[in-house]
């Protein structure tokens, strides 16, 4: 037993990853060509993506948002635990980035259940709120602009259904949070997040010290 959660050494990590990561190899494959991308360090982790991929198997997930796509493995691993007729909606605006994404959910074999959309993201969540689709999302994840994330909570707590849940990433930003008010918007914008989402009495709420702090928000 402990009362805290316990640091990760390396070794840890390793163990961990060594008697629990189950990577799929197209994802595999995924991440190692990503480690060479100049951006590499937007990619989360991929015990972050198994456990991610987890809740969608737990919650029986069929309609999925993600917010900010990269070289696509957050999607790969969740659209992977989604049924065949599932559908996960991907929001991002580089086509460089979601090319290499589109290559992996090709070889993947999950193409089909990838609704890939190159717009701003709130563009893109509002015209699914106009489109009728308010209270048909089962689950979602934030992995965006970070300044925006406010914007596109509100406009996915919206598209949720209750019961649904959406994944915030980045919500520790390497241990900045904890600080005072940080001279980095983006961090300000994390600071201010994490506190409102503390006292939304329309979530239930956990803060998961996995990858760099992933948020779990509940619609009630």
């Amino acid at each position: 037993m402990s009362r805290t959660t316990i640091g990760l050494t390396p070794s840890l990590y390793q163990y961990i990853l060594d008697v629990s990561l189950r990577e799929h190899p197209v994802l595999q494959c995924l991440r190692k060509a990503t480690a060479r991308h100049a951006r590499s360090s937007m990619q989360i982790s991929p015990d972050q993506g198994q456990f991610m991929a987890l809740l969608a198997r737990l919650m029986g997930a069929r309609k999925v948002v993600e917010v900010g796509v990269f070289t696509g493995y957050s999607a790969l691993a969740v659209a992977l635990a989604l049924p065949d007729n599932g559908t996960l909606i991907a929001c991002d605006i580089n086509d460089d980035y979601t090319s290499i994404a589109r290559r992996y959910w090709q070889e993947a074999g999950v193409l089909h259940k990838v609704s890939l959309h190159l717009a701003p993201a709130a563009i893109t969540l509002q015209r699914l709120l106009d489109d009728g689709q308010q209270g048909t999302v089962d689950l979602a994840f934030i992995d965006a602009d970070k300044e925006a994330y406010d914007t596109y909570y509100e406009l996915i707590l919206r598209l949720l259904r209750p019961g649904g849940l959406v994944m915030i990433d980045n919500v520790l930003r390497q241990g900045a949070v904890a600080g005072p008010p940080s001279d980095s918007t983006a961090t300000a914008a994390i600071q201010r997040l994490n506190a409102k989402l503390h006292t939304d009495r329309r979530i239930h709420l956990s803060m998961v010290p996995i990858g760099d702090g992933l948020t779990l928000a509940l619609k009630v």
